[in-house]
C-alpha cells in the first residue's frame, strides 16, 4: 500500500540521508529539493526513486560527495567547467549562477560543464534562470537509451533539454522534454508500480515493441516523432557531450548504475532579457502570447488549454496540501537508507492519495 508523506518531511529525510553520505549540508538540501520538487510536479519518475541511485554512486566513489568544479577556460561570456565527477544537481545549480551573472555582464552566456552526473529535472534549473530575468536553455546528455533510427542497439541517450522564460503575471513558462517517447525514469516508475507501459513507449532487446516495463528497461526507448526525435537527440549530444569535452554516445554512464564515471555533459545558454528588450515590455508580450494560447477553443474532451509548465504548478499546489504518495518499492528503498544512515523515516500522514492519473504518468 502506498505511503503518503508531507513534502517538507520528505525533503528533510532526503537531505539528512544525503548529508550522512558526506555531502555538505547545502548541497544535500539542494539534491533533496530537486527530488521533492519533481514529486510535487507530478513526476515521481524523477523523484524519490532516484535517491538510492545517487547515494549508491556516492558510496562507490563514482560520484564525489563534495563537488569541486574547476574552471577550464574563461572567455567572459563563455565558461567551460570540469565537474570532476560531482553531483549533477550541484554542478547545474552553480552553472545557473555563473550563467546568469555572465549574461547580465555580456548579454548572453554559455556555460559548458563536463564530467558531471545526472542532474534530475532540467526545468528545476532553467526556472531559476528565468526567475532572474533570463531566457535559458539547458541541454544535457544521458546514457544510451534509444537506437539510431533504423538500428536495434541502443547507442544514444534521451538527452533531455529545457527552455524557460518569465511569463509576467503567469509566472514562468518552461518546457522540459526528453527526445524519446518518454523519459526513462517513467518506465522505472511503471516497473515499481507493477503496471504496463503504454504502447509506443519502448521495445524489447530484440527491437520488438513491448508494454512490459521490465523488458523495456533491458531494451530500447523509442524516439519521439520517429526519426525527428533521434536527430534531435543526436544533435544535443553534440552540444552537451562533444562540444563540452565530456563523454558522449555509448560512453555515458547512467545514474542507475552504482559504479563507473558518469561523464555527463551539460550546456547552459542564458540570454539576459534586458540586452534585447525592455523587461516590462517582454513580459507584456509574453502575457499576450499566453492569453491568446489559452483562449483557443478546446477540442472535445478537453477542459482547459495549458501552457508549458502550468500543469506542474497546478499539481504542486494540490500535493502540498494532500502530501506526496510514495509507492511500496520506493518506500522499501527509503527504509533501507534509513536503517543504514540511522535517519528516521518520515511519518506517513493519515489516509492516502490516489495513484497518478494517466495524464501525469505520461507527462
Amino acid at each position: 500500500m502506498p505511503y503518503t508523506v508531507g513534502a517538507a518531511d520528505l525533503l528533510d529525510f532526503a537531505a539528512a540521508t544525503t548529508e550522512a553520505h558526506g555531502v555538505p549540508p547545502a548541497d544535500a538540501r539542494l539534491l533533496a529539493d530537486t527530488l521533492v520538487t519533481a514529486e510535487l510536479w507530478g513526476h515521481p519518475s524523477h523523484g524519490m526513486l532516484r535517491l538510492p541511485w545517487y547515494l549508491s554512486r556516492i558510496e562507490s566513489g563514482a560520484t564525489a560527495a563534495v563537488a569541486s568544479p574547476e574552471i577550464v577556460t574563461d572567455n567572459g561570456a563563455v565558461l567551460v567547467v570540469d565537474g570532476r565527477d560531482g553531483l549533477g544537481q550541484v554542478l547545474a545549480d552553480r552553472a545557473v549562477a555563473w550563467g546568469v551573472e555572465r549574461a547580465r555582464r555580456h548579454g548572453i552566456s554559455a556555460v559548458a560543464v563536463r564530467d558531471s552526473g545526472h542532474f534530475g529535472t532540467a526545468a528545476y534549473f532553467t526556472r531559476k534562470a528565468a526567475e532572474q530575468g533570463c531566457v535559458a536553455l539547458l541541454a544535457t546528455n544521458a546514457s544510451p537509451a534509444m537506437a539510431p533510427w533504423g538500428g536495434r542497439e541502443k547507442r544514444i541517450g534521451t538527452n533531455p533539454w529545457s527552455i524557460a522564460a518569465p511569463g509576467g503575471r503567469y509566472g514562468t513558462v518552461v518546457m522540459d522534454i526528453a527526445n524519446t517517447a518518454v523519459a526513462r525514469g517513467k518506465i522505472y516508475h511503471a516497473q515499481e508500480r507493477g503496471e504496463p507501459i503504454p504502447e509506443g513507449w519502448a521495445a524489447d532487446a530484440d527491437g520488438v515493441p513491448t508494454t512490459d516495463p521490465r523488458r523495456a528497461v533491458e531494451g530500447l526507448i523509442l524516439p519521439m516523432a520517429g526519426h525527428k526525435g533521434y536527430a534531435i537527440s543526436f544533435m544535443f549530444d553534440v552540444l552537451a557531450g562533444v562540444l563540452t569535452g565530456s563523454a558522449f554516445g555509448s560512453s555515458v554512464v547512467g545514474p542507475y548504475r552504482p559504479t563507473g564515471r558518469s561523464g555527463v555533459g551539460h550546456l547552459l545558454i542564458c540570454v539576459d532579457i534586458r540586452s534585447m528588450a525592455d523587461p516590462a515590455e517582454f513580459e507584456r508580450r509574453m502575457e499576450d502570447l499566453i492569453e491568446e494560447t489559452k483562449s483557443t477553443p478546446v477540442a472535445p474532451g478537453t477542459a482547459e488549454i495549458f501552457v508549458p509548465g502550468e500543469p506542474e504548478i497546478r499539481t504542486a499546489e494540490r500535493l502540498r496540501t494532500e502530501g506526496i504518495t510514495v509507492v511500496d518499492d520506493t518506500w522499501a528503498s527509503l527504509a533501507r537508507i534509513a536503517d543504514a544512515t540511522v535517519v528516521p523515516l518520515p511519518t506517513p500522514t493519515p489516509g492516502s492519495v490516489p495513484k497518478s492519473s494517466p495524464e501525469e504518468l505520461s507527462a
